[in-house]
């Protein structure tokens, strides 16, 4: 068993472009903790239902195929890996008919339930090997680990966010623009925020941290703060708490 620093789960939720999944990354390899990142699992459904020609919009048909795909995510913050029948996606997953398709998929309830036990099992998984966790995601605090020792809720402005989505798509050679990257943002937001299985918002117990004037090193000192403050590192958590 390899063990980390970091002792629990840290919850790290919000919308798109707020840097959770940079951050998220780094923090677990700065703790030697596991990371997991729930995004990419409910992106590999998104590409199983599209590559079986399903409509994004029929929730009988996508809950379907859900519940027939094998779908494997690894919890190690530096080798990343996303597998769907033994095929490696994570940079199909990336792509843009995905990125449109994913919240019509991720509203799912059949979806979402099917992952959440995946999710809970991998976070089991992951503080039995590590001692700890970093989770990201739009409802891990309140859904998928509403015990976690430590819940940030990472915000920015649309326009800060839409230039990173931006920046980040021309360094992975994806073709974008900033006027349809923020309509994206937005338009993500919106069903993200209203759709009635487990939607993107803020747990009650959650630290806010706005990134907007923050780069990845300001956010994840400012975290590490938080941790310090927990006593997260080198122990036990709680009784009842992961």
């Amino acid at each position: 068993m390899v063990e980390g620093e970091l002792r629990g789960v840290i919850a790290l939720d919000g919308p798109s472009g707020t840097g959770k999944s940079t951050v998220a990354r780094r923090l677990a390899a700065t703790l030697g903790a596991g990371y997991l990142d729930t995004g990419a699992m409910y992106r590999t459904v998104t590409l199983a239902v599209l590559r079986a020609g399903i409509d994004p919009s029929d929730a009988a048909a996508v809950a379907r195929t859900a519940e027939r795909i094998t779908l494997r995510i690894s919890t190690d913050p530096v080798h990343q890996e996303v597998l769907l029948e033994n095929e490696s996606v994570g940079i199909e997953i990336r792509g843009q008919a995905v990125t449109l398709a994913v919240s019509a998929v991720s509203a799912v309830p059949r979806v979402r339930e099917l992952l959440k036990m995946h999710q809970q099992e991998l976070i089991a998984g992951a503080c039995e090997t590590y001692g700890g966790i970093v989770v990201e995601g739009r409802d891990i605090g309140t859904a998928i680990a509403p015990d976690a020792a430590l819940k940030i809720y990472l915000t920015a402005s649309s326009d800060a966010r839409a230039k990173r989505r931006t920046s980040q798509d021309a360094a992975e050679g994806r073709a974008s623009t900033l006027s349809g990257t923020k309509e994206d943002v937005e338009r993500r937001d919106r069903l993200d925020s209203s759709r009635a299985a487990s939607p993107l918002q803020a747990a009650e117990d959650a630290v806010p941290v706005d990134t907007t004037h923050l780069d990845i090193d300001g956010v994840l000192e400012r975290i590490l703060e938080l941790v310090d403050e927990r006593e997260l590192r080198g122990v036990a958590a709680g009784p009842g708490r992961w």
